[in-house]
């Protein structure tokens, strides 16, 4: 006698549908701490404001930061760095974040005289800049810890040869992609070199 065979009894749990609520609000939780871990640790984006570092960032050009690779390295001269106010800014009653490109390095000896810029008396080849500068500044040697920056709108760029030196712990990033307006998408690359003598 054939008999039938009863089917194993289902020992899964039933899943409770959750609500879809509740679901959503996971994900925009999960998607707010991710972008704050990444804006604060790896990378943010800035848009610039003013026309100091004219002709290479354009008014409202929108710009990617990177944060990490300073984790893990110096800045080297011809970055362009995003950095906090100084104390020197501070009491001047900066509290934004200011954009320049890294001239002199620690322990660098740095002048400016006849349109130039002398790295450790060696003129470097800005193509980048525009305009000479007008006006003379240095000699000076670069603390240990700290950098010297410039605007690429040079005669027209409060920098440090106004107020002074980057502290590094001051330095929050640097520039590596402009992503906004479309016809200026790129790579944000150009570094002074000295002139060949």
């Amino acid at each position: 006698m054939n008999r039938a065979e009863n089917p194993a009894p289902n020992n899964k749990p039933q899943q409770k549908d959750e609500n879809p609520w509740f679901e959503g609000l996971k994900t925009i939780g999960l998607s707010a701490i991710l972008a704050i871990g990444i804006r604060q640790f790896v990378a943010e984006a800035r848009y610039i404001p003013s026309g100091s570092m004219l002709p290479t960032l354009q008014i409202n050009d929108r710009l990617i930061v990177d944060k990490l690779s300073y984790r893990f390295n110096t800045p080297q001269r011809g970055d362009i760095v995003v950095f906090s106010p100084t104390s020197t800014l501070e009491k001047q009653n900066f509290h934004d974040a200011f954009i320049k490109r890294v001239i002199g390095l620690p322990g660098d000896k740095v002048e400016v005289k006849g349109g130039r810029v002398y790295v450790n008396d060696q003129a470097l080849r800005e193509n980048y800049i525009e305009e000479d500068p007008q006006y003379q500044w240095g000699p000076q040697t670069v603390p240990p810890g700290s950098y010297l920056v410039l605007g690429d709108n040079r005669n027209n760029s409060y920098d440090s040869h106004y107020w002074g030196f980057v502290p590094r712990e001051k330095i929050i990033g640097r520039a590596i992609v402009r992503f906004w307006p479309p016809n200026r998408v790129g790579e944000i690359t150009p570094e002074p070199s000295y002139d060949k003598k």
